[in-house]
């Protein structure tokens, strides 16, 4: 999706830490962060491949139509899951970003870094809408956690347990999502 350059190894490099992070999550003694961390690994570690600089690898049209694939069936798990769990809600809405920027990038594969079309601009711009207001949402609720970390760590928790890193998780993964979507 992107260019030659730091910025897209830097994308890569953030997505798959959040990734790796999620994956240690799901072996958390605290049941909230096993139930979205499998989502959310699947969403740092797709973000981290799409987001691998085009003059490394510059992925065929079935690549893409593969990652919509992949996303498109994320999405009906977490449409399913969002019965019952509000937070899916979300997982949903990134599944289908990821979704869209596939099909994208299916349809004009030789479009990358911005040089070709860019979707539709209604659905581009609703997902960027969607994606700043979660950012600004999700910085906001890390600040009084990060206030009260002190208290976490001596209740003798994990580091994968602790909510304000799985909440900085998730705001980097959605930072990430608006530069993915701003790259399109």
């Amino acid at each position: 999706m992107y260019g030659a350059g730091p910025s897209g190894w830097l994308l890569v490099a953030l997505c798959a830490a959040a990734g790796v992070y999620c994956m240690l999550r799901t072996h958390s003694v605290v049941e909230e962060q096993r139930r979205t961390a499998g989502d959310e690994a699947l969403m740092g570690f797709g973000m981290a491949a799409m987001a691998v600089p085009t003059a490394v690898l510059a992925p065929s049209r079935w690549a893409w139509l593969a990652y919509a694939a992949v996303f498109g069936v994320a999405a009906l798990r977490a449409l399913w899951a969002a019965r019952t769990s509000p937070p899916h809600l979300h997982h949903l809405v990134g599944a289908l970003a990821m979704v869209y920027m596939a099909a994208v990038m299916a349809a004009a594969p030789s479009a990358h870094g911005g040089h070709g079309p860019s979707g539709v601009p209604l659905v581009t711009g609703a997902l960027l809408l969607y994606f700043t207001a979660y950012v600004l949402w999700a910085g906001v609720r890390l600040i009084p956690v990060a206030a009260v970390a002190g208290d976490a760590r001596s209740a003798g928790t994990g580091w994968s347990d602790r909510p304000e890193v799985a909440r900085a998780c998730r705001l980097s993964m959605g930072i990430a999502m608006l530069a993915m979507l701003l790259a399109l």
